[in-house]
């Protein structure tokens, strides 16, 4: 789902401006890849470049050497034509009215009143909307990509969670977050031995730039592969438990402001910057309902108003002093219907968010209005609400997260690495 962060990197993507004069002198109208079926063509990576010089200059970045610029940006564009076109070849879509609401919660959460205010700044700062969409529908295309080809068929076992869990306890880091900056350079799956040396050779004139006084920003910016490149590489604040193995273990000894060796892993060469560390081991309360409810489902054969009608007289039965415990097994379409309903403790987002919002308004033995959902109609009952500490449950959540994070990402570069090798792409000078 688009946010911030992404939003920040695409409103630079999508600018207008003067031509860097590396780039004005270069003819516009010829091809410069071609990618299967597809071409990208000299304009399109002379814009890309552009808005790129722009955004780092905006950043106060230094600028890489053109040439390495060029590449970088170019290796990313070919990644995006190829995402593009499986996206196509499979049927992964994004429609209209998909994007619409996705661009109406970016605005949202920049604080724009409507989507028109936020196109109104959007071009006056000189950004093509139009352009500025599709690079929205690209990254929900992306996501969509990974999730079905990538997160949903990965397992994680209660054993794998409890080793892990294990581990950090053994190490005493359990609580620990660290903020970091990363490089990635990528290595094909076919690569050569000279192809590994080529890279390798990448890594160390990476490191040995920022040894003699380069910033991260401006090396990660010229050099790596990764998507947050042209933000410096920044990657944010991490629990030091869904890191992987491979990082956590070189990050330890460090102080801030210091830099690992190279790390290689199945995806390529590493390099990451230690920029904070801070422990957060303090226990985690929240307000878990216990709560009850009736469904009423909607169907080819019952229509929204049936539905609603229907449970509307069952509201009333139990306005009128029948137990809604006995209603709910009666009437509710729900798995609950046999247990009166009931749906134990519910924590927070644990519930479609029209259902939590109607029973996080209810006060204890209150009964709630009819409430629709994407389920079909429900009325909801509050029993109860306790405080209660969820620290365990969001170790082993942090955990499960630590542990999809690492086989992700492996499993999302090996799957990126597949997908070039299978294109054909021709380079044209």
């Amino acid at each position: 789902m688009p946010n911030k962060r992404i939003l920040i990197g695409l409103l630079c993507a999508v600018c207008a401006g003067p031509l860097p004069a590396m780039a004005a002198a270069i003819p516009l109208d010829t091809v410069r890849v071609v990618v299967n079926d597809g071409i990208i063509t000299r304009l399109e990576l002379v814009q890309r470049m552009r808005a790129v010089v722009q955004q780092l200059q905006r950043q106060g970045t230094r600028l890489p050497e053109s040439g390495i610029l060029e590449k970088q940006m170019l290796e990313r564009m070919i990644q995006e034509k190829l995402l593009l076109q499986f996206a196509k070849e499979n049927g992964v879509r994004v429609d209209e009215a998909q994007l619409e609401s996705a661009l109406q919660r970016i605005a949202q959460q920049n604080n724009f009143p409507s989507l028109a205010a936020f196109r109104q700044k959007l071009e006056a700062d000189g950004i093509d909307f139009p352009r500025f969409r599709e690079e929205i529908r690209g990254e929900m295309l992306t996501s969509r990509l990974r999730e079905r080809e990538v997160d949903s068929k990965l397992f994680i076992s209660d054993s794998d969670i409890e080793a892990y869990l294990d581990t950090q306890a053994l190490q005493g880091k359990q609580g620990e977050q660290l903020q970091l900056a990363h490089i990635l350079i990528v290595v094909p799956e076919q690569a050569t031995a000279d192809n590994l040396r080529n890279l390798q050779r990448r890594a160390e004139e990476a490191l040995q730039k920022m040894r003699d006084g380069a910033t991260f920003a401006q090396i990660a910016a010229g050099y790596s592969d990764a998507r947050d490149a042209l933000q410096g590489g920044m990657i944010g604040w991490r629990p030091r438990n869904e890191l992987p193995a491979l990082f956590a273990d070189a990050l330890a000894p460090l102080q801030p402001g210091q830099l690992t060796g190279i790390l290689r892993s199945p995806s390529g060469f590493h390099l990451l910057k230690l920029l904070d560390r801070r422990n957060d081991d303090a226990p985690v309360f929240i307000t878990q309902t216990r709560a009850r409810h009736i469904l009423i489902k909607t169907s080819e054969l019952v229509s929204e108003n049936d539905a609603r009608d229907r449970l509307q007289a069952i509201k009333r039965s139990i306005d009128a002093g029948a137990d809604f415990a006995e209603q709910a097994r009666l009437h509710s379409e729900d798995g609950s219907a046999a247990q009166g309903g009931e749906l134990g403790w519910i924590s927070p987002g644990e519930t479609v968010p029209e259902f939590e919002t109607a029973m996080n308004a209810l006060k204890e033995k209150q009964t709630s209005g009819l409430v629709k959902s994407g389920f079909g109609w429900h009325l909801i009952q509050v029993l109860a609400r306790r405080s209660a500490d969820v620290s365990e449950q969001q170790k082993k959540q942090q955990a499960r997260n630590a542990i999809r994070a690492y086989k992700s990402d492996e499993a999302y570069q090996d799957w990126l690495r597949q997908l070039r090798d299978r294109a054909f792409i021709e380079y044209r000078e």
